[in-house]
């Protein structure tokens, strides 16, 4: 079972980083042949990376649109994050107990900002009209994550040494595979862990990087100032 679990991650890892980084190197090759920054906008380059810092870390514009969906929104993200942060433990020793400990209770952040969502989702109906069945799958499919992890610390205590040793095994095979916990809670999370990874780069999770390329917030407002015309465009002119 340990081996099945070592290809399925190796799969899914391959497909989460190849498809990832061909989904930025398309948006980062989009023209944009337009300035169409939301206003108010930042006129300056430094401005324009204040207010996506806002946007990443704050939800800015979330914020300023409805505050329920941000309040759970910011809710999960922030409970990733700390999830996140408090698996590197799989990977390395960096991570200071004294960190570590606390950060198990942001599984309960991250689990009632998706539920939140989740309602939200059948609770509004302009929500619900536009809702597909892959946007209460991502939710679904997150909340069991979120739910399972939780389950190991707080209820079925797992073996952390033997999933530890797994992963290092994982980044350094040449010594063979380590053999995971023989618990069932564990398959499932770490099962359902490798499905969001092969999901991810299809998914509406892209959102993530695509932040980042947006037009609508990574673009000065310089119209006026400055001509802009996308590199297609500039070829036209030249030919």
């Amino acid at each position: 079972m340990s081996v099945a679990y070592a290809i399925l991650f190796y799969i899914a890892l391959a497909i989460l980083v190849i498809g990832v980084a061909r989904r930025v190197i398309m948006y980062a090759k989009a023209p944009a042949p337009l300035k169409i920054p939301t206003t108010p906008a930042p006129t300056t380059q430094t401005g324009v990376v204040m207010r996506l810092f806002r946007e990443v870390v704050f939800f800015e514009s979330l914020f300023k649109s409805t505050k329920w969906t941000w309040i759970f929104g910011w809710m999960f993200h922030i409970g990733l994050f700390a999830v996140l942060a408090r698996h590197s433990r799989y990977f390395n020793s960096l991570m200071p107990a004294e960190i570590v400990g606390p950060l198990k209770y942001a599984a309960f952040a991250m689990i009632i900002g998706l539920v939140g969502l989740l309602i939200r989702r059948f609770a509004v109906d302009r929500v619900r009209y536009i809702s597909s069945p892959s946007d209460f799958a991502m939710l679904f499919l997150l909340i069991l994550i979120g739910v399972s992890g939780a389950m190991m610390t707080f209820v079925s205590y797992t073996d952390i040494t033997m999933v530890t040793h797994f992963f290092h095994t994982l980044m350094w095979p040449f010594d063979g595979i380590g053999q995971l916990p023989g618990d069932i809670l564990v398959w499932v999370h770490l099962l359902l862990v490798a499905s969001l990874m092969i999901i991810f780069p299809v998914s509406k999770l892209l959102h993530a990087p695509g932040v980042f390329f947006s037009p609508s917030r990574n673009q000065v407002d310089n119209p006026r100032e400055q001509r802009h015309i996308s590199d297609w465009a500039k070829k036209l002119e030249q030919n």
